[in-house]
């Protein structure tokens, strides 16, 4: 069960109730305005003691909130989107959602992760986790932008790339490394979007960028909280100190350089206002792109490579003492 859904229950009780007062307060004779303010007030105050700070662990859960604004939350608010389909070598891959776009009249190419919102579309979209086929379909796409000369545009949400044994024999691992060449050898800009979950390898493949944008209750990870308790513990059980330890925040992951920029939500959650939170993501995408398109190809390939060549510290251990039997 999602921590969050939990949590919002009473509240959303409570903005049925205030709705009703307010419906009723029209006809009725009594004035019923002082009630609907003490109330408002409470679910306020409410609002701020459940949302005003959120633990790593919570903000995993907002992340996958089931009504968090998806990939095609996006893309259907672009000025024009037309999907290209297939890897053209095996098969499409309903995960991954690409194609040409206009953005703010801008031509671009646009790829997403693409989860569920209900059984039936999780299903269909294989819970937003990605197969090798995605992830050749996503070369594919980003190839074509290079050689057109156009803006590449990434929208992050996913737990982690498939782990099932057909993806392992079509060569997952590969998919995914040539992905990240691809991106970091495209001549043309980048800008990626974490909206959701941002998960392993699986999110990686879509990140490399020159400018990587976050929503401020989005998580971006090396593992999903879950896997590295599982792996680090054996105990899944322990996802939340895993979250804790695992920095993935977005407060946490503009400190040390990874991203660049971070989108606020409203009080609540990007579910709460979807409208008001894909259109200023939109907007810091595309003020992005205008500045990036404005370096040249080879400045602009140059400060990629120097920008992911500065993430993380070397730390030379000192030598050991003649002699020593460690």
């Amino acid at each position: 069960m999602n921590l969050i859904v939990e949590r919002e229950k009473g509240l959303l009780e409570l903005e049925r109730r205030i709705a009703d007062l307010r419906t009723a307060n029209v006809s009725q004779p009594v004035d019923m305005s002082a009630e609907i303010a003490a109330l408002q007030a409470k679910y306020e105050e409410l609002q701020r003691e459940i949302f005003g700070s959120l633990t790593p662990w919570q903000k995993v859960h907002m992340a996958r909130h089931p009504n968090r604004p998806t990939a095609l939350d996006y893309i259907s608010q672009l000025d024009r989107f037309d999907e290209l389909h297939g890897d053209r070598m095996f098969r499409d891959d309903p995960a991954i959602v690409g194609g040409f776009a206009l953005l703010r009249g801008r031509p671009v190419m646009v790829v997403g992760e693409q989860r569920g919102r209900d059984t039936k579309e999780n299903i269909k979209r294989n819970f937003g986790m990605v197969t090798p086929e995605g992830y050749r379909k996503v070369q594919r796409l980003a190839r074509t932008a290079s050689r057109l000369g156009l803006p590449i545009v990434t929208l992050v949400d996913t737990k982690g790339a498939d782990p099932g044994i057909s993806s392992e024999e079509h060569a997952q691992s590969e998919a995914i490394a040539k992905c990240l060449v691809e991106f970091s050898e495209a001549r043309t800009p980048i800008v990626a979007a974490i909206v959701g979950e941002g998960g392993s390898g699986g999110a990686l493949a879509l990140a490399i960028a020159d400018h990587v944008i976050m929503l401020e209750h989005s998580v971006y990870s090396v593992a999903s909280p879950d896997a590295a308790a599982a792996i680090l513990w054996s105990d899944a059980t322990k996802a939340e100190e895993a979250a804790a330890r695992l920095k993935l925040t977005a407060a946490d992951l503009q400190q040390f350089g990874i991203i660049d920029e971070i989108v606020p939500e409203p009080l609540g959650g990007a579910h709460r206002e979807p409208a008001l939170v894909v259109g200023k993501v939109l907007g810091s995408v595309s003020l992005a792109l205008q500045r990036l398109s404005e370096m040249p190809v080879e400045a602009l390939r140059e400060a990629r490579y120097q920008k992911y060549r500065r993430i993380g510290a070397w730390q030379k251990e000192r030598p050991e003492p003649i002699g020593s039997t460690r």
